[in-house]
């Protein structure tokens, strides 16, 4: 076992303190990570906060990690001590069942395994921590290469909202003169439209705030459309190919239905807390729509990603805290005062 410093929460009212976590020794299979920068993911706030139930604690939440290479086992081939790496959203999930022989991990059959909160099967079913520390040990496996070219501390959150958007965009086929919708523009909603953009999309924001339009334009955006605003609703119906909707608020997906030409498509990204309103099935119906949702991405499609922004100069819009500001970077996101992403720099450990 190793020592690593990390910030953790105790109860779901304790916020995040400093603490230290035990790192398993890397097998022959691991690679240990020295953690230089960790995305803070609104999914991290509802952990630790206790919103979504089922927790372990002590936690330590993150899973947008970007670090070096510390040290590998024997069995490591593809990564040496210096490369620069990342972790997303799992380290393990069962290899075995259709989804992941298919590359498609994040759909495991018997369920992925986290990188934090999750019980790890293959190291004695202790409890995951994730990346607000100093190091992690992870199989191989579910190690991304980060490309030479982008900034570490912009790529960490492409770990999870850079795929989490890129795997719908690329599932549906977006390429060059395809127009696609982005509903919000927070974290994921900012990575949706770079990424359509450097498809060769054009892209349409809807937002319930006129004074997003000029940031919305700046991230690349062609058209906003205030969503309230039932003219410009009305106005948008029939012109996209796709809507991926980011927005994990309580909202009517119908009006965004409606902006989709014959055999279109919705993505849900955004999940809510309880139900919402019902898909009228009619439009889905009379214009061959579909209607669905999709979760993070497999690790080759992680790293096709990372390959993708690197080529296009994708990053995320961050702004970097340090350990002791994590606290009010929770508070902050849950205000929505944030543009677009907080990173959390390892360093102030």
């Amino acid at each position: 076992m190793t020592l690593a410093k990390a910030y953790a929460a105790t109860s779901p009212t304790s916020g995040l303190e400093p603490t230290k976590l035990d790192r398993r020794e890397p097998g022959p299979d691991d690679i240990e990570i020295a953690i230089e920068f960790c995305g803070l993911c609104h999914s991290d706030v509802h952990a630790t906060r206790g919103e979504w139930g089922g927790n372990t604690y002590p936690l330590t939440p993150g899973h947008e990690i970007v670090g070096k290479v510390s040290r590998v086992g024997s069995a490591v081939t593809s990564f040496a001590v210096g490369d620069s790496v990342g972790v997303g959203c799992m380290v393990d999930s069962c290899r075995e069942c259709e989804n992941c022989q298919a590359g498609l991990e994040q759909y495991c059959d018997k369920g992925m395994t986290g990188t934090y909160g999750a019980r790890d099967k293959r190291n004695g079913g202790v409890i995951t921590q994730g990346g607000y520390a100093s190091s992690i040990v992870v199989d191989q496996n579910y190690v991304l290469k980060v490309p030479v070219g982008l900034d570490p501390a912009a790529a960490a959150p492409l770990l999870c909202a850079g795929i989490t958007t890129y795997s719908p965009l690329r599932h549906l086929g977006i390429t060059a003169g395809d127009a696609v919708g982005v509903v919000g523009l927070g974290g994921l909603g900012h990575m949706a439209v770079k990424l359509a953009k450097a498809m060769g999309a054009s892209v349409t924001v809807f937002t319930t705030s006129a004074a997003k339009a000029g940031d919305a334009r700046n991230l690349g955006a062609d058209a906003v459309v205030v969503s309230r605003d039932e003219a410009q609703m009305s106005a948008a119906k029939n012109t996209l190919n796709a809507v991926i909707d980011t927005v994990a608020a309580h909202h009517d997906l119908n009006p965004y239905l409606a902006t989709l030409k014959r055999d279109g498509a919705l993505v849900q990204l955004g999940l809510p807390s309880g139900d919402l309103p019902p898909v009228n099935a009619g439009p889905l119906i009379r214009k061959r729509l579909s209607y669905g949702g999709s979760l993070i991405g497999g690790i080759a499609e992680t790293q096709e990603m990372l390959d993708f922004c690197a080529e296009h100069q994708v990053q995320s819009e961050v702004e970097v805290v340090s350990a002791t500001q994590l606290n009010e970077a929770y508070d902050r996101m849950v205000a929505g005062d944030v543009k677009y992403r907080f990173v959390l720099d390892t360093a102030t450990l």
